[in-house]
């Protein structure tokens, strides 16, 4: 059995909710980003066997995001392709079938990545197709994000989780300050240089292009993160120790060992084990660390052999209540995983783009596991409602 190799992956520079990438639809993001991809490479299009592409948010406001991208971005129309919602597990799942699909012998060239675009989200107006006479209109907003089973708000359902694990609202606040902080020391050192690429502002009062992440604030204080409200009810979760609502996309062309070799290609990583997980409707503050502990104990690779660990940063609790349950509350091994754990910031500073934030965080471990010398790292992300994924790496 073969396995699989990510020989490079790219995103866009993520754009605030109504910020400079609102006029670009999801397909756009994503053709960009995997036209890009592909000229990196070397690879024609023509020999993409397969896509996969995740989305979160009603499909990214379209239809079988998965074939459009790949129509838009030049691959032959008879390229098999997959649209996945796994809700913001989405393109991290993407890889992963990807992975399974080489291990079996079954494709040797695949592209995978995930799309998102807040910006272009509807509002829902149920109950008016057939005709509505008298009484009020109702309209829905989807970018409240409140489970649709409870109805409870997500930011509630978090703070109380953390809460529940003794992790507290300055606790958050601090993971949040850090992330910025840690984004813009890698920033200026020229971290992110190989991770994005730039796109046009459309429209651009001077044409120029957007290569940094919009929503990172330079000059945030810790002391303002204390001021802010929380929100939704939630006793710990404030806009600032959570992310933004983002536009971006992001692509990584998967390959087998055997087929890289061939073309000579150098890798970013090799993927050693990918999980998914689901639990009960409140467990995806946790859930993460479940799933890195059990794609470890898969991989029969031990705790103490990680490099470089990346949790999304769907709110700052996420990290934080991981890493506890990861590290057995055991308090010098929690210190130790903190400290490896978005050591370049997370999605607190640089944003959430739901469907495509899981493939970031893969592209982004790799290389941070190359700074340390090489070795073992993993990423995991939560998703909607009691889901995780979690991608074991060498490099």
């Amino acid at each position: 059995m073969d396995h699989a190799v990510i020989v490079d992956a790219l995103r866009n520079p993520f754009g605030k909710f109504g910020g400079m990438l609102r006029d670009y639809s999801a397909v756009e993001l994503g053709a960009h980003v995997t036209s890009a991809l592909l000229k990196r490479t070397g690879v024609s299009a023509e020999e993409v066997e397969e896509t996969y592409y995740g989305t979160a948010v009603l499909a990214s406001s379209t239809l079988v995001v998965a074939r459009q991208i790949g129509i838009k971005a030049g691959l032959p129309t008879n390229t098999p392709s997959l649209t996945v919602d796994r809700a913001c597990c989405s393109s991290m799942t993407a890889i992963g079938l990807a992975d399974r699909r080489i291990r079996l012998g079954e494709a040797k060239v695949i592209v995978s990545g995930g799309v998102e675009s807040c910006s272009r989200t509807p509002f829902l107006q149920h109950g008016t197709r057939w005709g509505h006479r008298l009484g009020d209109f109702n309209i829905e907003d989807p970018l409240q994000f409140r489970n649709p089973i409870t109805g409870t708000p997500l930011a509630r359902v978090t703070g109380e989780v953390a809460v529940d694990h003794g992790v507290s609202r300055e606790e958050q606040d601090d993971w949040a300050f850090e992330s910025h902080q840690k984004f813009f020391r890698a920033l200026d050192r020229g971290y992110f240089v190989d991770e994005v690429v730039p796109m046009s502002a459309e429209p651009s009062a001077d044409g120029s292009d957007i290569a940094v992440d919009e929503s990172p604030r330079r000059g945030l204080k810790r002391a303002r993160l204390s001021e802010l409200p929380t929100v939704y009810g939630s006793p710990t979760v404030t806009a600032g120790n959570a992310p933004g609502l983002n536009d971006g996309a992001s692509a990584a062309l998967i390959m087998s060992s055997e087929e890289a070799q061939r073309r000579a290609l150098p890798s970013l990583c090799e993927i050693v084990g990918y999980v998914q997980l689901a639990g009960p409707l409140d467990s995806s503050p946790y859930l993460p660390g479940q799933a890195i502990a059990r794609a470890l104990s898969i991989a029969e690779v031990p705790l103490k052999e990680l490099k470089g660990i990346e949790i999304n940063e769907a709110f700052a609790a996420m990290p934080l209540v991981s890493t506890k349950v990861l590290s057995d509350y055991d308090c010098r091994r929690l210190k130790h995983l903190r400290a490896i754990t978005n050591m370049n910031g997370g999605a607190v500073a640089l944003g959430h783009t739901s469907g495509a934030s899981g493939a970031p965080l893969v592209m982004t471990l790799a290389r941070a596991v190359r700074e340390a010398g090489g070795g073992f790292g993993v990423a995991a992300i939560c998703g909607g409602f009691g889901q995780a994924d979690a991608l074991l790496i060498r490099v």
